[in-house]
């Protein structure tokens, strides 16, 4: 009987010492669980002063350079009386480069500048107003030519067509040439627009009624030209830029074997050649180059870029360039106008007979179905 009642009281007293285990251990969760509490509340809370003086410091910094931009643009007339000259807030030379570019454009620090785009060229008479008369110097992102592609290709723009009348392949090289500011279409089915660009490797007597025709229906093309072409026929190279064409680069020499069949060197001199030369001849700076036969591949296109050209290719051409088998006229028409869709680059040979007799119904007629015709820029 006595040593029931140790028992009892033994069990009792582990009772009551799990009893109060149990409450200190909830006891010591309990403070843990205040104290992280506490620590996540506090980190919150920091870090939401920090964002609210970061938010106060950038509109500080707003506001103190809009006072400065206010303060810019308000003309101190104390200053009126001193040289214009103030070595303290020099002025920046214009930009010969750049067209349409206006002093008023330049006063107004609001407006940021936009660049010159062909949309610019928009008229309700569907005339090519020129920005310039000296051309455009163009300066492209520069491109590591080591290691490119060197395969010979030979352009033709194929006979696949698209739901917008357009050749597939002219699509499928824009897409992947076209970060070497090389165009064989430009990519605008919205737009009916037809960009005309003539070959002139040498005279055969027919540039004057291009230029005759292209007077009256108010058009405007690129002129692409060989250097012999450009010191055999100063007066139509004159009328070409006083009428407000384009000269493009055609290289030195017209390579047979295509501008890419030579070495860096000499494919640079086919090119720079003409260029300096147009320049100190007539004051005019060329920016678009067309390869002879259309024979090229990426690392020439890469270096024309690099050169501050575009190359421009073309999405229609045709077997005109035989003096002496012209195709037929009512023929040749037919083509040029079946051929027709937007973004087009056309190609014609200044030595035709045939494209000098049909060049005039050509613009008419693409006109009637609603195309516009515009100088590539």
């Amino acid at each position: 009987m006595q040593q029931q009642r140790k028992n009892r009281r033994r069990r009792r007293r582990r009772i009551k010492w799990g009893r109060l285990a149990a409450y200190i251990a909830v006891l010591v969760v309990a403070i843990f669980a205040v104290r992280g509490t506490i620590r996540l509340l506090t980190k919150s809370s920091d870090k939401e002063t920090k964002q609210q003086q970061d938010v106060a410091a950038n509109e500080n910094n707003q506001s103190k350079d809009a006072k400065e931009a206010d303060e810019a643009t308000i003309p101190d007339s104390s200053k009126d009386t001193e040289n214009e000259e103030d070595p303290k807030e020099p002025t920046e030379p214009a930009d010969s480069t750049q067209p349409g570019k206006t002093p008023q454009a330049e006063a107004n620090p609001e407006e940021e500048e936009k660049p010159f785009t062909l949309a610019d060229l928009d008229n309700p008479d569907g005339f090519d107003e020129r920005p310039a008369e000296n051309g455009f110097a163009l300066e492209n992102q520069q491109v590591d030519i080591n290691g490119l592609d060197t395969t010979r290709l030979d352009w033709g723009q194929g006979g696949d067509l698209d739901e917008w009348n357009r050749p597939a392949g002219c699509m499928q090289y824009q897409e992947k040439y076209g970060k070497y500011n090389a165009y064989f279409i430009v990519d605008n089915p919205e737009k009916k627009v037809i960009y005309l660009t003539l070959d002139e490797g040498y005279e055969n007597g027919y540039t004057p009624q291009f230029l005759d025709t292209l007077k009256e229906k108010n058009v405007h093309a690129v002129f692409f030209v060989t250097k012999h072409y450009a010191e055999s026929n100063p007066e139509l190279m004159q009328r070409i830029i006083d009428e407000g064409h384009e000269l493009g680069n055609h290289s030195v020499t017209h390579p047979s074997q295509g501008l890419s069949s030579q070495t860096i060197e000499e494919q640079t001199n086919e090119v720079v050649g003409l260029h300096n030369y147009i320049k100190e001849t007539y004051g005019y700076e060329m920016h678009l180059f067309r390869y002879p036969a259309g024979i090229f591949n990426e690392q020439s296109l890469a270096l024309l870029n690099n050169l501050n050209y575009k190359s421009v290719f073309w999405s229609f051409a045709y077997l005109d360039y035989d003096v002496e088998n012209q195709p037929d006229p009512t023929e040749s028409l037919q083509k040029l106008v079946n051929c027709l869709h937007p973004g087009a680059l056309y190609l014609v040979h200044a030595e035709s007979e045939t494209n000098a007799k049909i060049l005039g119904d050509f613009i008419d007629q693409a006109r009637a179905q609603g195309y516009e015709f515009k100088v590539f820029e």
